[in-house]
């Protein structure tokens, strides 16, 4: 029996759009943090396979475009199997951490902070939640890596009480 529903198909497509949000105001950062995180500003499309008890294709478009503060805002959507999960948020440098932060919310009632740091001339964000969904614990883990004129989204969904688990990678370019 597979425990992948509608429901469960929405929290990995949540994992998808985690690349760009953060809730924190910047505090004094420096102009390269700034003109990095600028860096991405622009229309984005992604195309992946995610992989559970089935395998189906994933389609994203996200938005970035300069905020207030020094922030950069974000508005995405996937679609997968008929079903849209919209997420929007902003990512920001702070200073007084010395990390940057993105923080999203999605109408799939997830929600998460990622933390990133600078990795060669990118960033790369990482993701560990744990939610409780319908009584099951699901751990929701995500990596998104900002690379020249690439987004690369790695996630995955773990059923704690079975181990079963829906995993996907979705390369996104301009």
């Amino acid at each position: 029996m597979s425990f992948f529903g509608p429901l469960q198909r929405a929290a990995a497509l949540a994992g998808l759009l985690i690349a760009a949000a953060a809730g924190s105001t910047p505090a004094l950062a420096a102009p390269a943090d700034i003109a990095l995180l600028k860096s991405y500003l622009g229309d984005w499309r992604g195309r992946g396979i995610l992989i559970g008890a089935s395998t189906e294709t994933v389609v994203c478009r996200m938005s970035l475009k300069e905020g207030n503060s020094e922030k950069v805002n974000y508005s995405g959507r996937c679609t997968l199997a008929g079903q849209t999960l919209s997420i929007n948020g902003t990512i920001a440098y702070i200073d007084a951490k010395r990390r940057y932060e993105a923080a999203m919310t999605t109408n799939a009632a997830f929600s998460g902070i990622a933390v990133g740091q600078k990795r060669g001339g990118g960033l790369i964000f990482n993701l560990r939640e744990k939610e409780v969904e319908e009584g099951k614990d699901l751990t929701i883990t995500a990596q998104i890596a900002l690379n020249d004129d690439a987004i690369d989204v790695q996630f995955q969904v773990v059923y704690d009480q079975t181990g079963e688990s829906l995993r996907a990678e979705v390369p996104f370019s301009k």
